[in-house]
């Protein structure tokens, strides 16, 4: 109740403040026949001069007035809403942590930590994933907020690597366009995972909204730490618009990523963004670069392209799909499970105790003996961080629970850290890949269906071997 009761007053008093700093002053009394009220409907002008039940006129307000107040009335609650969710991360967690990709919602939370106080007493950390293929403006435009702001960022990169060459000479180049998912792990995922784990978070700050599109379309402001691990994640402007976001910048002053300025309503990884219109229609909106923007505070061009529901990131991700065929929606951090440890392993191994009856094939000499031994087995290649792995993670331990008990060996080997390698002895396009071991060789299991008794169904069927 308590709480309750201060974030209501800590609410009114935001609202309060918003209405007498941006209020503005009431327009000249006129008449109801007066020119300048031409543009007032006309149940409204019906009003004007009618009496009150204490006998006062009555006085319709100017459409452009009431959009404005409305505007404002509906900032000062989400602010303050999003300001409330905030101080909860501080007071209720030890550690939060914001992963700032400085896209415009990223830069307004930057902007309400620091309202708070929160950056330069460095109560909130502030994360940032370096790709290595992010705009040129991106890093610079991160020293620039840091100076506005007084904090230091604290920049994560692929493990090992300094610089994009370095990036190179470790994963060859074009890695994007040869792996989206192993792309994904090594510049985004591990080195996301090893900043949350680094910074020791225990609440995650990030700025996905529910306007966002269909993926996000249910999420809410705070949510829970999910059974089997992650980390609790605080959504503060869940319930904003993309144009509330845009509205706030412009009247709170938020630096926006010079790139807005450009034509690009959200950024990413330069390789694969596009403007918004794009002149090849890339990202479905054919038109000049820079036809739509936002430039100090002002719209320039036809502003609901940008602002029709889930269009923020059309621009992203432009031709690039998943390795199951499903076209790309998400960066490959907030996907399922993307937060947890990146020293969770599956099916037992390292950070994490459950027993399993799966059994591990550590080295290439393992995999290889148990594939030419001819006698009926189950193998999957797999990588912890993948989300599809994940997901499968129960049903393939029933699936060893139930044929261990028969004398027969189900096992992991993890693949990603071996490519080269499972590509040309596991059958492996993309992860999971689950082989069954015959006298004639592998036979690969090529249904995304990985409900334990499908499995077992393709493995009587595949061996003969009566389940």
């Amino acid at each position: 109740v308590v709480l309750a009761l201060c974030g209501a007053t800590a609410l009114l008093q935001q609202q309060q403040h918003w209405s007498a700093v941006h209020r503005r002053p009431d327009p000249p009394q006129s008449s109801v026949d007066d020119p300048r009220r031409a543009h007032v409907p006309q149940l409204l002008r019906a009003k004007i001069g009618a009496s009150s039940s204490r006998g006062a006129p009555v006085r319709a307000l100017a459409i452009e007035e009431m959009i404005d107040k409305s505007k404002t009335d509906r900032l000062a609650h989400l602010e303050a809403q999003a300001m409330a969710a905030l101080t909860a991360a501080v007071e209720e967690f030890e550690h939060p942590v914001f992963p700032n990709a400085m896209i415009v919602g990223d830069c307004v939370i930057t902007h309400l930590l620091s309202k708070l106080d929160y950056l330069k007493t460095d109560k909130v950390k502030i994360m940032v994933v370096d790709t290595f293929h992010l705009f040129d403006s991106t890093m610079p435009f991160l020293e620039t907020l840091e100076a506005k702001y007084g904090f230091e960022a604290d920049v994560f990169k692929a493990d090992g690597c300094e610089t994009l060459e370095d990036f190179e000479k470790t994963y060859g180049m074009g890695l994007w366009k040869t792996s989206v998912a192993e792309y994904d792990r090594a510049a985004k995922v591990e080195p996301f995972q090893r900043g949350l784990k680094t910074l020791a978070a225990d609440v995650m700050i990030n700025g996905r909204r529910r306007d966002h599109g269909a993926d996000r379309a249910y999420i809410d402001i705070a949510e829970v730490a999910p059974i089997g691990g992650g980390l609790a994640k605080l959504n503060p402007l869940a319930y904003w618009t993309f144009e509330d976001c845009f509205d706030y910048a412009a009247m709170e002053g938020v630096p926006l990523h010079p790139s807005v300025a450009e034509g690009y309503p959200s950024q990413g990884d330069a390789k694969d963004t596009v403007p918004v219109p794009d002149p090849e229609g890339l990202s479905g909106v054919k038109g000049d670069k820079g036809s739509v923007r936002f430039v100090d505070g002002t719209w320039h061009g036809d502003k609901t392209i940008w602002l029709n529901y889930g269009s923020e990131r059309i621009g992203r991700f432009v031709g690039l799909s998943e390795e199951e065929g499903k076209k790309k929606t998400e960066c490959g951090i907030h996907v399922d499970g993307a937060e947890r440890s990146w020293d969770r392993d599956l099916w037992g191994g390292v950070g994490n105790d459950a027993p399993s009856a799966v059994v591990t094939l550590a080295t290439q000499d393992e995999a290889l003996a148990l594939k030419n031994s001819g006698e009926p087995a189950v193998i999957v290649v797999y990588a912890p961080w993948c989300p599809f792995c994940q997901a499968m993670e129960p049903e393939f331990e029933k699936l060893a629970e139930e044929l261990s008990a028969k004398g027969i060996t189900v096992a992991k080997y993890r693949g990603d850290v071996d490519r080269p390698f499972v590509k040309a002895e596991f059958n492996v396009k993309a992860f999971p890949t689950i082989n069954v071991v015959t006298p004639d060789g592998l036979v690969k299991y090529e249904s995304e269906d990985r409900a334990k008794e499908q499995m077992l169904a393709f493995f009587a069927e595949t061996t003969g071997v009566a389940v």
